[in-house]
């Protein structure tokens, strides 16, 4: 399945904010992506309409299954890429900066490629 990286960077970051909180609102999404709360309504609206995301009459927001299955797969590979690159001796805070700029364009064979280099097990999504 193919999709644009801000829906992956949305998806994401709702995921991680679960995580982390066990909820989801819009306005911890746009701070945690330096975005405006009016970008955050527009993509929340397109990621809706696309079946990735549910809202309540609270506005808390839940991942659907597919939603929940894009957002996994990123996120894994975020923390994977990661990992990498803090083994090759590149900083915590550049690997993890750097593994979001790579997560979204590297094919599954490259990643697939790097996993097995690192001797990774990853979860087939």
């Amino acid at each position: 399945m193919k999709t644009q990286k801000t829906t992956e960077d949305y998806l994401e970051a709702m995921l991680m904010m679960y995580e982390e909180h066990g909820y989801i609102r819009s306005i911890d999404v746009a701070a945690r992506l330096g975005v405006t709360k009016p970008s955050v309504t527009y993509t929340t609206k397109r990621l809706r309409e696309s079946g990735y995301i549910t809202m309540n009459k609270d506005g808390l927001i839940t991942l659907t299954p597919s939603g929940l299955e894009i957002a996994s797969r990123i996120y894994e590979r975020h923390k994977l890429l990661a990992q990498f690159l803090i083994h090759l001796g590149v900083d915590e805070q550049t690997a993890y900066h750097d593994a979001c700029l790579m997560e979204h364009d590297m094919t599954e064979q490259t990643f697939d490629a790097i996993c097995r280099h690192a001797k990774v097990t990853r979860d087939k999504h």
